[in-house]
């Protein structure tokens, strides 16, 4: 690997490497030099237990899965996730119009409103993304830094993890689901302001400015979203 190629999960330092292979299938951790602690102690773990500690927001897990793994499914996890989130929203606004009609399951599958969830979905996403990276490189060009938009993005989509528990939320349907939807909301908010921390090793101020603005972004884009899609039906004759 190239010098400087991993990171500390203590001390965010860089490190050659995570561990050296004696012969004899005997390998031994890194100790970092900077902090004198294991360079990354997960390389051990379970990955249930990692998961649990990322849960937790633990950075030290952050750093392990942002630095010293090498996970290419943030796309596919992304793609996955919008389609819970859209299918959620469908069923909610499927719930909340009056049927009498047995055979309306089958109407509704033929509609286009789980696509248009699914759009708005994608839409929010991208406002959220596009808010957050315009944030942070305002503010670290005034700095006089740099900033790497692959690993942000990358970064975000990975803590957007949360938003796989909706696949219970879906699963078993219940007049609570608009408020787990906006606790699991929450908790991928937080993710997210870890997540940049880590990748940026900045300020949880800097990170928590950069998420509440890329909120207030989606918002505002999703609002406008809506009330554009409910005024387009206005003008869609029914047939």
């Amino acid at each position: 690997m190239a010098p400087g190629a991993f990171k500390c999960i203590e001390c965010n330092e860089d490190a050659n490497e995570l561990h050296r292979d004696y012969s004899n299938g005997i390998l031994k951790i890194t100790i970092c030099a900077s902090c004198k602690k294991p360079v990354d102690k997960y390389i051990e773990y379970d990955p249930v237990i990692i998961l649990i500690d990322a849960t937790l927001c633990k950075i030290q897990a952050f750093r392990h899965i942002l630095f010293n793994t090498e996970i290419n499914i943030h796309w596919k996890l992304c793609v996955f996730c919008l389609l819970c989130e859209a299918y959620l929203r469908w069923s909610l606004l499927q719930g909340s119009q009056p049927s009498g009609d047995p055979a309306d399951i089958i109407r509704y599958t033929k509609e286009w409103d789980f696509y248009c969830m699914f759009a708005l979905a994608a839409l929010e996403l991208a406002v959220f993304c596009t808010g957050v990276l315009l944030i942070l490189w305002t503010v670290l060009r005034f700095n006089g830094a740099s900033i790497e938009f692959n690993s942000l993005l990358k970064a975000l989509l990975l803590s957007s993890y949360g938003k796989v528990l909706l696949i219970p939320t879906v699963i078993w349907e219940h007049d609570f689901s608009p408020l787990c939807f906006s606790l699991i909301r929450l908790f991928v908010l937080t993710s997210n302001t870890q997540a940049i921390k880590v990748i940026l090793n900045c300020s949880r101020r800097l990170s928590l400015l950069a998420v509440c603005g890329g909120f207030l972004s989606e918002t505002f884009v999703s609002q406008a979203f809506k009330t554009l899609l409910v005024r387009s039906r206005d003008y869609i004759p029914v047939f």
